[in-house]
């Protein structure tokens, strides 16, 4: 059983910037792709980025191309989403996932450990 452990949300004004971070206590990211859902009230869970294992490759919502960037620091063990000109409708909870797949995709299926989340409110 991998654990992970989502942090970084909270309150921001339209037009803001955060930075949230997925970690695993005891266990390693390196080996795994990792993807980055959201979820809203009243809404599916939908797939915004994700960092591939391979090569590092990366892959986005066209909802949030240019805004949201995924990174992973393997010495940290850890994977980050910076996230910047934030909207209301970007409010949600933000969970991070791992996949095995090589090369990832934004398919809530292949995903097999998912943490608690972390919440983003946009509002002024």
């Amino acid at each position: 059983q991998l654990h992970l452990v989502e942090s970084g949300g909270g309150l921001v004004q339209p037009g803001g910037s955060l930075r949230l971070s997925c970690t695993a206590p005891g266990a390693s990211l390196r080996y795994y792709g990792i993807g980055w859902f959201r979820q809203a009230p009243g809404k599916e869970r939908e797939g915004v980025s994700c960092i591939s294992i391979s090569d590092g490759g990366t892959n986005y919502a066209d909802s949030v191309k240019g805004r949201f960037t995924v990174s992973r620091d393997n010495a940290k063990n850890a994977v980050y989403l910076e996230i910047s000109s934030l909207k209301p409708e970007d409010t949600a909870v933000y969970y991070c996932a791992t996949t095995v797949f090589r090369q990832c995709v934004l398919v809530r299926s292949t995903y097999d450990y998912w943490g608690q989340g972390t919440q983003v409110t946009v509002s002024s």
